[in-house]
């Protein structure tokens, strides 16, 4: 029963469109900022992606108490593994972490579907399902407006692209979606960048 109401509450709440994608020299990630209450706009400053360290980050599609819990929970995780091995958790290791929580909570699921990428030692992008599905991929979006996002993805990713290119990939690719999908907004983008150097979070304007 509870997970009805929890399923209910999720769909009271819906619509983003979230990308990723990597490339040889890093990963971006990228998100509309609008958060809907059925057929209502509540804001439209919401940031959804949300970073892990300062080399992961992930992006946010679903329920938020849900996502705002398992990020907390990767937080400490991370940090736990700084302390006691004295380096940084990989993304791909962290992508499992995540997906062994979810699957491990699938009686009762959260109710979330998220894509995680960052650079530790390589580029790495996954995207995650409520029972912990995890695909490793190239690129990737979630969300009520990905059928869009994945249309602009699939025509014009390539594998020789550049970081520059990427992130101008994935704005164009949730504003394509903000401008079909009701739920998903086109006013105001957040792009997170992540490379060997670190991350650089910043907001596009329209």
């Amino acid at each position: 029963m509870m997970v009805g109401v929890r399923k209910m509450n999720m769909e009271k709440k819906t619509g983003t469109t979230t990308v990723g994608i990597k490339v040889k020299d890093g990963v971006v990630l990228a998100a509309d900022t609008q958060a809907s209450l059925d057929h209502m706009v509540e804001t439209l400053n919401i940031k959804k992606i949300l970073p892990i360290t300062d080399r992961i980050a992930i992006t946010t599609a679903g329920s938020v108490g849900d996502i705002q819990a398992l990020a907390r929970q990767l937080e400490a995780e991370a940090r736990y593994y700084q302390f006691s091995w004295g380096r940084s958790l990989t993304t791909r290791a962290m992508a499992n972490l995540l997906s062994n929580i979810l699957n491990e909570n699938r009686g009762y699921p959260y109710m979330v579907q998220i894509i995680i990428g960052g650079y530790v030692d390589e580029p790495t992008l996954a995207n995650l399902d409520p029972l912990g599905g995890l695909v490793f991929d190239k690129y990737t979006t979630t969300g009520s407006g990905s059928p869009f996002a994945i249309a602009i993805l699939e025509d014009s990713y390539r594998d020789d692209m550049d970081v520059k290119e990427a992130k101008e990939l994935a704005i164009r690719a949730v504003r394509t979606a903000g401008k079909r999908d009701i739920y998903t907004g086109d006013r105001k983008i957040q792009v997170m960048t992540i490379t060997k150097d670190g991350m650089k979070e910043e907001f596009v304007e329209f």
